[in-house]
């Protein structure tokens, strides 16, 4: 079986806010073509920021990448604009469910397609998100202030496969959402990934979770990777389990235990 070709490759990537805040340590990542990749971590390891980096959104925010280079089948990216990335099929869903609040959800959907012009072609890519989001064709007519925290989260991503991606970069879907709304967004990233064969990097704190649907996972703390490996060698580590899964034993951990928390997580050395 031939090894699947890398779509992105993240080499050695630092990266500075307002010239002076390093927040990105020689973060290097690979996410195969067709792979559901998970870069996981807690709040401020830096997951939103390397999004940021591939989908070239960090100059709103202040940031650059100083060092390294990111590459999409092998062609550097750094240097295209947004619109470029998403023309060459690169959508970044961003965290906290961004929506018009003011349009409907169809608006909203149809504002996704701007780089496309087939109007056929444009209908076709409706009638596929709402058969993935049947929630949304109910909405539809809906301003998307009046809707759900998970209809808007649905909302986000079908916009986003309104450019017909081939890589969508998820930040932290899961946030605010109820469980059981967190579980019908991962299987409809599932199916995107198999029947569509979109590519995805999600970002997510929900570690469970993502390691439950990705193939493939990278633990980031305070601006580096340290630790990768396949998703379910990951769910079995014993370390990500005690750390990240919560299944560290029945004994409480106290404070106490710190020089043995440091000890176990060799990266902190």
């Amino acid at each position: 079986m031939s090894t699947p070709s890398i779509v992105i490759n993240v080499n050695g990537i630092e990266v500075i806010y307002n010239h002076v805040i390093l927040v990105l340590k020689g973060v290097s990542l690979q996410v195969a073509d067709g792979q559901i990749a998970a870069l996981l971590g807690g709040n401020g390891a830096g997951k939103t920021t390397t999004l940021r980096s591939i989908s070239n959104l960090l100059k709103a925010e202040r940031g650059e990448v100083t060092k390294g280079s990111v590459e999409m089948r092998g062609e550097r990216i750094d240097h295209l604009s947004t619109s470029d990335l998403v023309k060459r099929g690169v959508v970044q869903v961003m965290e906290g469910r961004h929506c018009f609040a003011h349009l409907t959800i169809e608006e909203n959907l149809l504002t996704g397609a701007y780089t496309r012009s087939g109007k056929a072609e444009i209908a076709a890519s409706l009638e596929k998100v709402y058969n993935y989001f049947p929630r949304l064709k109910t909405r539809r007519t809906s301003q998307a202030a009046y809707t759900s925290g998970g209809e808007q989260q649905m909302c986000a991503i079908g916009r986003a496969l309104m450019a017909n991606p081939s890589v969508l970069l998820l930040d932290e879907p899961s946030m605010g959402l109820a469980p059981q709304i967190v579980e019908e967004v991962f299987e409809i990233v599932k199916d995107l990934n198999q029947k569509e064969r979109v590519t995805f990097l999600i970002a997510e704190q929900n570690t469970n979770m993502a390691l439950r649907y990705a193939d493939y996972g990278y633990i980031m703390e305070s601006g580096r990777i340290v630790m990768d490996g396949k998703a379910d060698d990951l769910r079995n580590n014993e370390d990500v389990k005690e750390f990240y899964l919560g299944m560290g034993g029945d004994e409480r951990k106290s404070f106490k235990d710190i020089k043995s928390y440091k000890r176990r997580k060799r990266w902190l050395a």
